[in-house]
């Protein structure tokens, strides 16, 4: 099965896609919200992003396994599931602070696997040789395609990256990653970790090649993990000779791409953030006991504030009756809590922090009822987690 761009006609819906696609690339994401407030929101799309794919692989770590795992401080022997996940994130990491400058090659593969399995058993997540293209044949268990002989391993990847780094028109970006994304899975270079990997690998494909930005504006693992199912049938699809399975899957990808973008590009609105989600967060820390009222107060002040940022002054309109100085302790113990920062160092303006356990929680409830949050998410155990409080 040879690589290749396939024909696309004009009429086809893949044709849309692709132009709307255009359309989302070139947007800036980031210039309406404070970017204080939305690399945060961010942020808790990366740990999403790391958590989707290990439960596409059966990891059944839920979100709240995850954030609570926050709390042991510089564990030395995490458990195998967190720790998987953790890789996953310092894997991105290594790809947004990278990319820029690092071609696409073998040898970055190798470098994502490696980050991928570090630490982890090879009798479960991990592999014995960390970073080496596998040394046997293998089977898949449960799908009918036979990967190739792992002999043919380097040639094949070899010829995937010359694929993806031939000199095309811009407008074949989206559709050449997405049938890279299959090819790299039809090869199945590692003994075990492919899974992780290919996500990976797609990610720092998009960020070299379509958004050019070493920040993470979209949740590239939503895609495949709102349904594992369809995930790998239209994988499936593709590794017929029949170009049209291919198309199957290109679409079904590059629909999803289009769906995360969609919800970025809300979120990168102050309004639609305020009023949706971080608003609705903070009523429901409140109805739940999380925050106390004058927590609550201060909170509202802050995200409805110009630049979603205070000072003790803007205190005034919501405790009229305070003194300064016990404005000046509200402000101290919320930042004492991790719900309250200094804009920088030193300084005396503040803005709200949602890395707090407790309203994380609340903000994920509040993502997930807009439905920012992948089906599938773990989403429910925040809930389970909560009625056990």
């Amino acid at each position: 099965m040879k690589l290749h761009i396939p024909q696309i006609g004009f009429d086809m819906p893949i044709t849309d896609l692709i132009m709307e696609l255009e359309q989302l690339r070139y947007k800036d994401y980031s210039g309406m919200t404070n970017p204080l407030i939305f690399n945060q929101i961010r942020g808790i799309f990366q740990m999403l992003e790391s958590i989707g794919s290990s439960r596409i692989e059966g990891n059944n770590t839920t979100i709240m396994d995850y954030v609570e795992s926050a709390k042991i401080e510089k564990s030395s022997t995490p458990q195998e599931q967190i720790k998987e996940i953790q890789n996953i994130e310092k894997a991105m990491a290594y790809i947004e602070e990278n990319i820029n400058d690092m071609p696409i090659s073998a040898m970055l593969i190798r470098e994502l696997h490696q980050l991928t399995v570090d630490g982890l058993s090879h009798k479960k997540e991990g592999a014995a040789h960390p970073g080496q293209f596998r040394q046997q044949n293998v089977r898949i268990g449960g799908a009918t395609h036979i990967p190739p002989d792992y002999i043919r391993v380097p040639e094949l990847m070899q010829e995937l990256m010359d694929f993806i780094n031939t000199k095309d028109a811009p407008k074949y970006d989206l559709l050449k990653i997405a049938i890279a994304h299959h090819r790299f899975v039809w090869i199945h270079p590692f003994e075990n970790g492919n899974g992780r990997v290919v996500r990976l690998f797609t990610y720092a494909l998009l960020l070299k090649f379509v958004f050019k930005s070493r920040e993470r504006i979209i949740n590239p693992t939503a895609v495949f993990c709102s349904n594992r199912d369809d995930y790998y049938s239209y994988l499936s699809k593709a590794d017929s000779d029949d170009e049209g399975g291919m198309l199957q899957w290109v679409e079904y990808m590059l629909r999803g791409l289009k769906v995360e973008l969609e919800k970025i590009d809300k979120l990168s609105n102050s309004a639609i953030l305020r009023e949706r989600i971080l608003m609705p967060a903070l009523s429901d820390a409140l109805s739940r006991k999380f925050i106390t009222p004058d927590s609550y107060a201060v909170l509202c002040t802050a995200v409805n504030a110009v630049n979603s940022t205070i000072q003790s002054g803007d205190l005034v309109k919501a405790f009229p009756s305070k003194s300064p100085s016990d404005r000046s302790r509200l402000i101290k113990n919320l930042i004492k809590d991790r719900m309250l920062a200094p804009v920088h160092d030193g300084a005396r303006r503040y803005y709200p922090v949602f890395s707090n356990n407790y309203l994380l929680r609340s903000i994920l409830k509040a993502l997930d009822n807009e439905g920012f949050l992948p089906v599938n998410s773990g989403i429910e155990d925040v809930e389970n987690a909560v009625k056990q409080i």
